[in-house]
């Protein structure tokens, strides 16, 4: 239920109707005052300034047309400060609307017009292993995906992961040393230290290192071996990082690696056309494109090379033959890049050059939804106390010991395989939620004290208010399904403003999937919660007067659960039913 659109329409239908200006584009939001059930229209001062007239003046005008169009969903309507519209909703209508979403397969959410959306998110490399650094980009990614899935849209994942390169020659080369050492097929468990090794080797051996440079060039032309090597190295990195995705929720398969190696037989093409074209010139050797977009210090146009002086091809050519391929191969509406920051020159480049050339139409959207960093407490790039670079796998296991430790002081009586599974649950939930819950553009602090809190926006607070509100059924002794008929009443304070904030999922939910910001949610989820706890010590349930009462208020605690858990579970983030 999209209250907010819903209130737009009415409003851009008023004012065409009062001055028969169609251009006028109201911003509606809840307000901010502290009246329970309000919405309030913005923008009458801008429009008043275009049509001469003054900001009250026109706000009382507007509301005269507005009173014709909604009387059956608005009680109230006063014009508030210099020219704001304040709303108040009618509780029979927010009635109607909450036992239309009780009664929804999908929380009353609208069925969108289903678009093609490739989200590129994760991205690790071949030959190392996953570290904090990947964490980001894969779990907002993923929530933005499983957002976008919940609406329908055709959701395709993207993991540009780190496949190709001169540094292969050098890992096939060693990969097949301790093939040959070992006499078998040796399992790669230490993907870091196999790289490590695999770097000291080339340095200090040079008949190794002739061989590796070799290899470079043999996997580059298609040699068998080096293919059935290299194809070797990707399948043991991806079952290490399929682990970790398991344990995070995350929902990449390997049906959805799509590597920089994948678009290899693009970037001659790319480049010639280019050439061909004249959107690309030789410059020193090298080919280049210049764009008026960005200059240097003389007012020139800055060149992006496409293509080395000795033939070599860059990131730049590989993202503009991924977008390409977004285009033309996959269908997309959208292409989405969960990816750091500091790449936004990169990508805008070659997107501007994939624009340039045709390949990425306008009506195709390119989309960079930047990653900020994650930091230690000393406010630099989160590391090991040594100064390492920290294993995604071990910061995994760290949350699962500290949940347990938590979870053990407040019932020290449990069982120890449920214990284990609600650790494993609320620590990686904790680091998710976490980082989720913070905009994804800014960098944060990681701190294990506050995610781990019972107080405040974290996950462990979250999980105890979804069972808390499961915990009223038990108690007792019913079920929803057994009062799915009864009818929402509305009259208490705290129940109306319960009952606006659940139906303002919708309007969480299309904002997260337009803007690629999960914290939305958190932010959402967390007030709703809070909400419930007022609305729970206001408004008793089990011991109200009347049944119809008590049943109406189970309703509402009953979507309050569904809402939550939908909520979380868009963000990758599994429910318990007790803490």
């Amino acid at each position: 239920m999209n209250i907010q659109s819903i209130l737009s329409n009415h409003a851009k239908e008023a004012l065409f109707q009062l001055s028969q200006i169609d251009d006028w584009d109201p911003q509606i939001r809840v307000s901010t005052k502290p009246q329970f059930g309000q919405y309030q229209i913005n923008g009458v001062m801008s429009i008043a300034k275009k049509t001469g007239k003054m900001p009250r003046e026109l706000a009382e005008q507007l509301i005269n047309k507005l009173e014709n169009i909604t009387k059956d969903m608005i009680e109230n309507l006063e014009v508030a400060g210099p020219g704001f519209i304040n709303i108040t909703l009618k509780p029979e209508w927010l009635a109607t609307k909450i036992s239309e979403v009780i009664s929804s397969p999908n929380l009353g959410v609208s069925p969108v017009i289903p678009e093609t959306v490739v989200v590129d998110y994760s991205a690790p490399n071949v030959a190392k292993e996953m570290h904090v650094g990947h964490l980001r980009t894969t779990i907002i990614g993923d929530a933005v995906v499983r957002t976008l899935s919940f609406l329908g849209h055709n959701v395709i994942r993207a993991n540009h992961i780190g496949d190709w390169g001169t540094q292969f020659g050098m890992l096939i080369a060693y990969l097949e040393k301790m093939q040959n050492e070992h006499a078998t097929d040796m399992a790669l468990t230490d993907l870091e230290a196999f790289y490590r090794d695999a770097k000291k080797t080339y340095d200090e051996d040079e008949s190794f290192a002739i061989k590796a440079r070799d290899y470079v060039v043999k996997l580059q032309s298609g040699d068998a071996y080096c293919l059935e090597m290299w194809q070797k190295l990707v399948k043991l990195t991806m079952a290490q990082n399929f682990l970790v995705y398991e344990r995070l929720n995350v929902t990449l398969s390997e049906n959805d690696t799509m590597g920089e190696s994948l678009y290899n037989d693009m970037l001659l093409e790319i480049v010639t056309d280019l050439k061909n074209r004249g959107i690309a010139v030789e410059s020193e050797g090298a080919t280049v494109v210049y764009l008026d977009e960005y200059r240097n210090k003389n007012g020139d146009p800055m060149g992006v090379v496409i293509q080395k002086s000795g033939g070599g091809f860059l990131y730049t050519t590989t993202d503009i033959a991924s977008a390409k391929y977004r285009v033309e191969k996959l269908k997309a509406n959208r292409a989405l890049y969960y990816v750091d920051s500091r790449q936004n020159q990169h990508l805008t480049q070659a997107w501007l050059i994939a624009r340039m050339a045709g390949y990425v139409p306008d009506s195709v959207s390119l989309e960079h939804h930047q990653i900020g960093m994650m930091l230690g407490k000393d406010g630099k790039p989160f590391k090991t106390r040594s100064g390492g670079t920290i294993k995604l796998i071990d910061l995994l296991d760290e949350a699962k010991d500290r949940a347990k430790q938590l979870i053990q002081s407040k019932n020290s009586e449990m069982d120890e395989q449920e214990l284990d599974r609600l650790s494993e649950i609320v620590g990686i939930g904790a680091v998710k939620y976490a980082d989720l819950s913070k905009n994804r553009t800014t960098d944060y602090i990681f701190d294990w004290d506050h995610m781990l809190s019972f107080d405040g926006n974290t996950a462990p607070y979250m999980l105890y208010a979804f069972s808390r509100v499961n915990s009223i059924f038990k108690k007792a002794g019913i079920s929803p399904q057994s009062i799915a008929s009864s009818s929402i009443v509305l009259n208490a304070p705290e129940e109306i403003s319960l009952a606006l904030s659940l139906l303002q999922f919708e309007e969480v939910i299309l904002t997260v999937a337009k803007e690629g910001t999960p914290h939305v949610m958190c932010t959402y989820l967390f007030e709703l919660a809070g909400l419930f706890s007022k609305f729970y010590e206001a408004c008793s349930i089990l011991q109200a007067e009347l049944d119809t009462i008590k049943n109406s208020r189970l309703l509402l605690a009953h979507l309050t659960a569904k809402t939550i858990q939908t909520g979380l579970e868009t963000l990758g983030i599994k429910t318990v039913e007790r803490m």
